[in-house]
């Protein structure tokens, strides 16, 4: 199932149905989410074209990682230094290698919309309970712009110095953009932050 399709589960505050079972008491969630259950389906995972892909491990580089997004029909602007940039309508996110070797891949979710100066504490109460209540994704409050305003992260590391396959690889940038797009979308709707 593409991203674009993922219906969110419980850990990623699907629907009431099977959404975690967590009491509010004023602006804090008291209690810890329901565990998965086994038999619950993992967003991401089917593409026919993966099948196909055969499974030797090699290192990853920013062509594989194009080739990934190609696959994926995520289109990405490349700024000739190693980081790409994919666009939505609410948010941007960040693709690229990181560390000494550049042996971590590094998804980097931003929205667009910022957070006033005078919402920090609404802000950090609201990423601590998306990091509290969901997967895959972390999320932070970044230094000030210089208009002064908070951006939001979410944010996806993986050390790969290891190498991976192919499907491999794909599977990991499908469910970041596919969390990154639940994570602006909860600000905005749930989260009550954007």
């Amino acid at each position: 199932m593409p991203w674009w399709s993922w219906r969110p589960g419980p850990a990623s505050g699907g629907d009431s149905e099977t959404r975690s079972r967590i009491t509010v008491e004023g602006a804090v969630r008291v209690g810890l989410p329901a565990p998965r259950q086994p038999e619950e389906e993992c967003p991401g995972g089917e593409h026919p074209l993966i099948a196909d892909m055969p499974a030797t491990v090699e290192p990853v580089t920013l062509r594989r990682i194009c080739d990934a997004l190609d696959l994926l029909d995520v289109r990405y602007l490349a700024d000739g230094d190693g980081n790409l940039l994919a666009m939505w309508e609410r948010h941007a996110v960040l693709v690229t290698l990181e560390g000494p070797d550049d042996e971590i891949l590094v998804l980097r979710a931003r929205p667009h919309a910022t957070v006033p100066p005078d919402w920090a504490d609404r802000a950090y109460r609201v990423v601590n309970e998306w990091n509290h209540t969901r997967r895959f994704c972390k999320a932070y409050v970044g230094d000030a712009t210089e208009r002064g305003q908070l951006p939001i992260y979410a944010e996806l590391q993986v050390p790969l110095a290891a190498g991976t396959h192919d499907a491999l690889l794909v599977e990991l940038l499908d469910c970041g953009a596919a969390v990154s797009t639940s994570f602006v979308d909860w600000l905005h709707d749930e989260g009550a932050l954007l």
